[in-house]
């Protein structure tokens, strides 16, 4: 084995099929197949619609990026594969067929975290994660704020969404604003156009009794969904451009309010910021312009890496490898409500030695008549 594991990564919490291969923190391929069209017109992600969309691009998208990064299956150091949580039909997908490249290749295979993973990413872009850092993931189905002091076994939750996340609340303000789906670009695009300070919308859970790091938008997305009826019903244009970029700011201002208080009150110096909403260009200016107020240094990846991808789940799993962190039995399943603190989902039967050649025997042991050989 390389002293910088060469690792390909499935992700399939949604609908995104992605598959990357990374050799240490270097990546080398990022193949994604989206099912985004497929779900448009039903306004969101379809479980049954993703799951069968993930079947039929699992092979040619793993086949893309083994042509893209210029290796063979049979060179692979391990598969690492999104356990959870996401989709229990999507993530069923992904766990299958790593499954089965594993087996059939006799790699050790590896079930990570989707939340993990996004904080993990980020390593391949800006080297090595501080330790502790401080991730805020902002996605379709998370709003999170992390405490991590090893991104393969110790991250601490600090906060999370209580009721709608930022990415869920995008997209339901884009579909009042007849604008489509997904309404996280969308609602980007239109906000650029338009005045922030036009309508001031509520800030949740930003109050002196409120838990600190937990987020709400439930009550920004009917406040804004009321304010638009009440223009309509009095037959007046409705200022697309000046909501979006009003509803935008409330949102942004809340995710990095809290993100740099978390930072000041743990004493730590570094915020990572990951998951989908995190390429949204006005959440990376204010955070960006916080953190510089506040002495903290901010970490994201570029947009492309900050949606769904298997690049990530590849990272995670290639740290784990390089860390000697126990493979996966046999027997792992897709697990919807993966807590965030089970970064990856060990073997039962196995040591949990820090020595990397140790853990992987059972793996070669059950897989020795190899397809690929």
């Amino acid at each position: 084995m390389a002293d910088e594991p060469l690792v390909l990564g499935i992700e399939t919490s949604c609908d995104e099929t992605g598959v990357g291969i990374v050799r240490g923190r270097t990546l080398l391929a990022d193949a994604i197949a989206s099912s985004v069209d497929e779900h448009a017109r039903f306004g969101g992600v379809v479980p049954e619609v993703a799951s069968r969309a993930h079947l039929e691009a699992m092979v040619p998208t793993i086949e893309r990026a083994l042509k893209e990064a210029g290796v063979s299956a049979k060179d692979l150091d391990g598969i690492a594969v999104t356990a959870g949580p996401g989709l229990a039909g999507a993530l069923l997908v992904g766990v299958s067929a790593a499954k089965a490249y594993a087996y059939a290749l006799g790699k050790p295979l590896y079930g990570v975290n989707h939340l993990a993973s996004h904080i993990c990413v980020d390593q391949l872009e800006h080297g090595a994660l501080p330790e502790p850092t401080m991730a805020l993931l902002v996605s379709g189905g998370h709003s999170s704020l992390l405490l991590s002091s090893d991104i393969t076994s110790d991250v601490r939750p600090m906060g999370a969404t209580i009721d709608d996340a930022a990415g869920e609340a995008f997209d339901k303000i884009a579909r009042v604003l007849n604008l489509g789906f997904p309404g996280g670009p969308v609602i980007d695009r239109y906000a650029k156009e338009g005045d922030p300070g036009a309508i001031t919308f509520p800030r949740g859970l930003t109050g002196p009794r409120d838990p600190a790091y937990d987020f709400s938008f439930s009550g920004l997305k009917t406040a804004v969904a009321r304010w638009i009826e009440a223009k309509r019903a009095a037959g007046e244009d409705v200022p697309v451009r000046d909501v979006a970029a009003s509803f935008q700011e409330a949102v942004v201002d809340v995710l990095t309010r809290k993100a740099v208080r978390a930072c000041r009150d743990e004493g730590v110096d570094h915020l990572m910021i990951g998951g989908g909403v995190a390429a949204n260009s006005r959440l990376r200016v204010l955070a960006q312009e916080r953190c510089e107020a506040a002495g903290i240094r901010l970490r994201v990846p570029r947009p492309k890496l900050c949606t769904d991808n298997g690049a990530m789940v590849a990272a995670l799993g290639a740290e784990m490898v390089a860390r000697g962190r126990a493979a996966s039995d046999w027997d792992l399943s897709a697990d919807s409500s993966l807590p965030v603190t089970d970064t990856h989902v060990p073997g039962r039967a196995q040591s949990h030695s820090h020595d990397r050649g140790h853990g992987h025997d059972h793996v070669h042991e059950v897989s020795k008549g190899n397809l690929y050989s």
